[in-house]
């Protein structure tokens, strides 16, 4: 009789989890591994486990996840499903060579096809980036043994579905026609799915065709290089650069991004101004400022959030050019990134800021402003564990001629995207406290933010703790539900909340190189709700649902920074 307890399916789901870092870390020392020998299965079994609720129907043995695989193919380059060997690399002089970068739509990286079978993918955002990267090839390697057992008899024998695709895939490579209805149907088979499914995910596909191959084209390689490898024992192979594998987790881009930054400062004559760190969409600040001046909009009517409407509807891009270029004559510097960050810089000279003509719902104390001409410095969002490399370069002193010259830090305030627990896309969450999951680090703040501040403007507002995930592609409703409905009473998860406090308290009760009573602020809209059926992130973005949170998360921010002891 076995007396031994049960365990939950969340403690199980955790322990996976815990399964899928330690199976990573193991491989990434040793440098290579075979997606389908014994190492890629045990990623595999262990991500099956899990089900994450963002690769949806994973565990399926034979159904294709078609939101999921269209979610990855987003994030990882075009062509990526072509090939058998993937190799993972730091910034290795690639970028001044004749190879053409391909940039995935979804995640800005540099990425290199060097011949028709090999890829490589640089990682400069720290580990959270190579963890993300390898759960969505594990995803993609799980769906793709699917299309190749859809595509095999029992005898091992390709199928007449598999054979038709292939004479689809040659008409479509010619740009030659062929019937889309009778495409869907063998696609249908092979994918293991309804011809409606597969109709619905072929038009979303093609709606991306300028950066992602068609469903058809995906399929065919995936399926493709599953059975040579199955058939004709042609292994897929994803491995690491040595200069990768050492320059992880020793801050490298981290101090680079952040040299460049004081260095711009001190350029300037602004380093030893007051100043105020904002983690957001650089637009939004920028087009908060600026928007209303540079458009020449009555300052009376115009609305922050109507005029960012407007200028994310603006394809042609010339409206964002026109407030680039007045925000650039009236105090915004913008910071070239050659660090390999990937995270954009704007330092605002707020002396040079026209106040007279922006937004009246931008509150600004000018005796401030007058007598202490603070800065903002505004970086992009950061992912994952490249949050504290970031935040932590950032706010040591600057090494200038033998000389320490600290920064004067006076608030970091954050806005980001994050998955409620309770809530739909667009509502907004204040947090309390940064859970960081599968740690005992744990980080109660005094956020500078309170939820009445978000209160009558016709969004919902949740105040409470956050948890700080390892990924968001690991997440299922086992382990959400335990955070919500356990005593850490979560009201949302994110990715980088508890690095930056880490690195803010680090340098305020550690390092001491900024004030104790720095003021902190951090608020996150919904861009999701993973236990919502069709609310993950794999359901497709905010798109325009998202202008109004962002703006007013945005103006609130720049209420607090722009007058003093608010």
């Amino acid at each position: 009789m076995n007396n031994e307890p049960s365990r939950t399916r969340a403690q199980e789901s955790r322990a996976a989890i815990e399964r899928i870092y330690i199976a990573m870390r193991h491989l990434f020392i040793r440098g290579s591994y075979k997606p389908m020998g014994m190492s890629g299965e045990a990623l595999r079994s262990s991500l099956i486990t899990l089900s994450p609720e963002i690769y949806g129907s994973i565990a399926d043995s034979e159904k294709v996840e078609l939101d999921g695989l269209l979610y990855v193919m987003e994030r990882l380059p075009k062509g990526i499903e072509e090939c058998r060997y993937i190799r993972l690399i730091s910034r290795e002089g690639l970028e001044a060579s004749n190879f053409k970068a391909v940039i995935p739509p979804k995640r800005v990286r540099n990425c290199y096809r060097v011949d028709e079978e090999q890829m490589l993918i640089e990682m400069t955002r720290g580990r959270s980036d190579i963890y993300d990267i390898l759960t969505h090839l594990t995803f993609v390697y799980n769906e793709a043994e699917k299309i190749r057992k859809n595509s095999l008899d029992y005898q091992g024998n390709l199928k007449r579905d598999w054979k038709r695709l292939e004479e689809i895939i040659s008409k479509e490579e010619k740009k030659k026609k062929f019937n889309y209805e009778q495409a869907n149907t063998y696609l249908s088979i092979l994918l293991g799915r309804t011809y409606e499914e597969v109709h619905n995910a072929g038009k979303k596909f093609a709606k991306k065709k300028d950066t992602l191959n068609s469903l058809f084209h995906i399929t065919y390689w995936l399926g493709k290089l599953a059975i040579e490898e199955y058939l004709q024992k042609i292994d897929r192979e994803i491995t690491f650069s040595s200069n990768l594998r050492q320059r992880v987790g020793h801050h490298i881009y981290g101090e680079l991004w952040a040299s460049e930054i004081k260095k711009a400062l001190h350029d300037r004559g602004l380093i030893e101004r007051p100043i105020h760190i904002i983690s957001a969409n650089p637009h939004s600040v920028m087009n908060s400022i600026y928007a209303i001046p540079a458009l020449k909009k009555d300052v009376s009517k115009g609305k922050t959030e109507d005029l960012a409407l407007m200028l994310s509807k603006d394809k042609s891009g010339k409206l964002q050019a026109s407030v680039q270029r007045f925000a650039e004559k009236h105090g915004l510097y913008q910071i070239d990134d050659t660090s390999g960050t990937n995270l954009a810089i704007q330092i605002i000279d707020t002396e040079k800021i026209p106040f007279r003509l922006i937004s009246k719902s931008i509150k600004v104390d000018l005796k401030y402003i007058k007598t202490s001409h603070p800065v903002l410095v505004v970086m992009d969002y950061a992912f994952g564990e490249q949050a504290f490399e970031t935040m932590d370069e950032l706010l040591k002193p600057f090494e200038y001629k033998d000389k320490l010259l600290p920064l004067n830090v006076k608030s970091v305030s954050v806005m980001g995207k994050a998955g409620i627990l309770e809530g739909k896309k667009g509502d907004i969450m204040i947090p309390t406290a940064h859970v960081f999951e599968g740690t005992a680090d744990n980080y109660p703040f005094e956020n500078d933010f309170n939820a009445g501040e978000f209160a009558g403007y016709g969004l919902n507002v949740v105040r409470g703790p956050m948890v700080t995930v390892l990924g968001t592609s690991l997440q299922n409703r086992q382990i959400l539900r335990y955070f919500q409905k356990s005593s850490w009473n979560a009201v949302g998860l994110e990715m980088e909340g508890a690095h930056y406090q880490k690195a803010i308290q680090s340098a305020a009760l550690i390092r001491k190189s900024i004030d104790t009573d720095i003021k902190v602020r951090y608020a996150y809209y919904a861009s999701d709700n993973p236990l919502e059926t069709g609310g993950t992130l794999a359901s497709g973005s905010l798109g325009v649902e998202g202008v109004r949170p962002t703006y007013l998360i945005t103006v609130k921010i720049l209420n607090k920074v722009l007058q003093q002891d608010v």
